[in-house]
């Protein structure tokens, strides 16, 4: 298991009976946050509203990117939907195998070619693989081309803007730096820590800004209280 991978390497553990593995996540914007693992192995009715409703949304051939353990392949695979499932996690992809996905793949957003796709789904603040304004930029125009006609991406993000908020009302922003929802994570398992990685989050005017400029039609399919959305975008 390659040393930089405390994400499956907490899945594996999991897997192996440490049903308290828990991942810890450092960020830029942030003192510190853990994860556990066995979130990523809830079922269906475990999820949360808005992801329920984006799985219920897919249909077609589907390409699920970031997809971690699985649990969002396994329950469209149950649905009847063809799936393909990718993660640049060798072990996390191994886990999904094991889990019972049937096409999961080692694999980054940025460079897979393959399609076309119905729909492209990325779950969890999932479209946040992209790093940055730029790579979203470079994504949705790869996506447009995976896409069949009228194929769609189905995405989750947060506006984290509240996380500048003065007592005040006012927010804290530096206005000639990078765009604030670009930040940086590091996770780490048991004294294994992986590397520094780019995320992007982003509110959905902005989204829908992209999304126009790369052809496609945003819509807001769910807002939630603590600042998250559901995002379709159509071809």
């Amino acid at each position: 298991m390659p040393q930089h991978d405390p994400l499956g390497a907490a899945l594996t553990a999991y897997l192996g009976g440490d049903k308290k593995a828990s991942i810890s996540v450092q960020s830029t914007i942030t003192i510190g946050e853990a994860m556990d693992a066995s979130y990523l192995f809830r079922s269906f009715q475990q999820m949360p509203s808005w992801e329920k409703l984006a799985l219920n949304a897919c249909r077609g051939k589907v390409l699920d990117i970031g997809a971690g353990a699985g649990v969002h392949s396994k329950h469209l695979q149950e649905k009847g939907l063809t799936v393909t499932a990718i993660d640049t996690s060798a072990t996390a992809v191994a886990v999904m195998k094991a889990e019972g996905v049937v096409d999961a793949r080692v694999a980054d957003l940025m460079t897979w070619k393959e399609g076309p796709y119905d729909t492209i789904l990325l779950l969890m603040n999932g479209i946040g693989l992209v790093g940055n304004l730029k790579g979203l930029q470079q994504f949705l125009a790869r996506a447009y081309q995976m896409l069949s006609s009228g194929g769609q991406i189905l995405l989750e993000s947060t506006d984290i803007l509240y996380m500048y908020e003065e007592k005040d009302g006012s927010f804290l922003l530096e206005l000639t730096g990078d765009y604030y929802g670009e930040i940086q994570y590091q996770m780490s398992f048991q004294g294994m820590e992986g590397p520094w990685f780019d995320w992007l989050y982003i509110d959905f005017p902005l989204l829908a800004q992209y999304a126009e400029q790369a052809g496609f039609q945003a819509e807001c399919l769910h807002m939630g209280a603590e600042h998250n959305y559901l995002a379709r975008l159509r071809k």
